[in-house]
């Protein structure tokens, strides 16, 4: 089976680590793997080899060379049709499924592939493309015609329309299986007409390092994990705190484009004692901090199709600040609920607000536990196990 992604799966962020795991506990069960993704950018790279690993040309991204564009051309095919006839060569089985995990060049990549060998595609959807491109990039509209032309192109066939779910819906037309990490996004797919039965199957924990993670010390602090982007919300988080007033810590991890922006601010309001900028980290490290932690904040609003962070965190038991309330609803408990508002300044206040309840919470003792569902199903190998019962519903018809 072949996996293809917009970015590498040694990179931040939710869908890779998804697709990491995914690959660990299906070749853990017996099957071959490779995932097809743009080549990384950085000397401390260079050294960094596995085999089941495609690498196509790829141009970096100039604020933040993690990750990487790639023009899905002849160039980039060749690059995989030679990556995969080498892992053919060394005794792999020829693929007979692709598994999409992209929205972007990976996925029009992917289709390409599967029509040459004339196998189905199984597309796991990752990705709000109308809320992430809105919250990044100016004229969304336009940006979105031109998705929309660019797909049109390079999938003839694959319908009109010139919005976000008109661009799902067109990559979804040829997928023999769309499946999708929350309920909440899988029913809208299904009501934007991108699918008519969208398979819901949770990303989950690894297992193994669920079991062997040893409780560390106990930090206090409030810890905010992900991609410093617009869409996850980050300065608006800062914003609420030193609005607050509160005097629990804060922990910050990971990096990206508005990193600079939130380290000015933290120090223009000279709270660089209570908040701690930790960069990247391991997957095992993060996790280690999330159980340390008094409470995981989550802050994007509508762009998330799972938000793995507060289930990690449930799973962990630490219980979490939701900002997103189909997350909230998704999750089913563990969680500290942020009021809507129809304004940004209105988001902040009532994220603020439930700052200050969660600090009194705290110090009471009277902490949100986690659903028993999410304890019990949280984890890959049951994640897995449901994904290969798509493969083989897809590969049976």
């Amino acid at each position: 089976m072949v996996m293809f992604a917009d970015q590498h799966a040694e990179t931040s962020g939710g869908a890779q680590v998804a697709m990491r795991l995914q690959r660990k506990f299906l070749e853990r069960a017996g099957h071959t793997v490779t995932i097809v993704a743009p080549k990384r950018h950085g000397r401390h790279l260079a050294n960094m080899h596995d085999e089941a690993y495609v690498d196509v040309p790829s141009m970096p991204v100039p604020s933040d060379p993690e990750y990487s564009f790639v023009w899905p051309g002849k160039r980039a095919m060749r690059a995989v049709e030679r990556g995969l006839a080498a892992r053919v060569a060394r005794g792999a089985r020829m693929p007979d499924l692709v598994h999409v995990q992209a929205d972007y060049w990976g996925a029009f990549l992917g289709y390409s592939f599967a029509e040459r060998l004339r196998i189905p595609v199984v597309h796991t959807m990752h990705n709000r493309v109308d809320v992430g491109i809105a919250a990044t990039a100016p004229y969304p509209h336009v940006v979105l015609a031109a998705l929309n032309m660019w797909r049109r192109r390079a999938m003839p066939g694959s319908g009109s329309g010139s919005d976000g779910w008109a661009y799902l819906r067109g990559l979804a037309a040829r997928a023999a299986a769309v499946t999708a990490p929350s309920q909440h996004f899988a029913r809208r797919l299904e009501r934007n007409g991108v699918c008519d039965d969208v398979d819901v199957i949770w990303n989950g924990i690894d297992d193994d390092v669920l079991r062997d993670l040893e409780d560390p010390p106990v930090s206090g602090a409030l810890i905010w994990v992900g991609r410093m982007s617009a869409e996850k919300r980050l300065l608006p988080f800062l914003r609420a705190y030193a609005v607050s007033g509160i005097d629990l810590p804060v922990e910050i991890i990971g990096a990206g484009f508005e990193r600079k922006a939130a380290e000015k601010f933290v120090a223009a309001r000279g709270m660089e004692e209570r908040v701690r900028f930790l960069g990247r980290l391991s997957y095992r490290e993060t996790l280690a901090r999330i159980r340390a932690a008094a409470a995981l904040v989550q802050t994007s609003i509508g762009f998330e199709t799972q938000g793995m962070t507060p289930f990690e965190a449930a799973q962990l038991g630490t219980p979490s600040i939701v900002s997103d309330l189909d997350i909230a609803d998704e999750m089913g408990g563990g969680v500290w609920r942020v009021s809507s508002a129809p304004t940004e300044t209105g988001r902040i206040r009532a994220l603020a607000t439930a700052l200050r309840d969660v600090e009194r919470d705290l110090r009471e003792g009277d902490v949100p536990q986690p659903s028993p569902r999410v304890r019990e199903e949280f984890v890959q190998s049951s994640r897995t196990a449901a994904m290969v019962d798509v493969y083989r519903r897809v590969l049976g018809a």
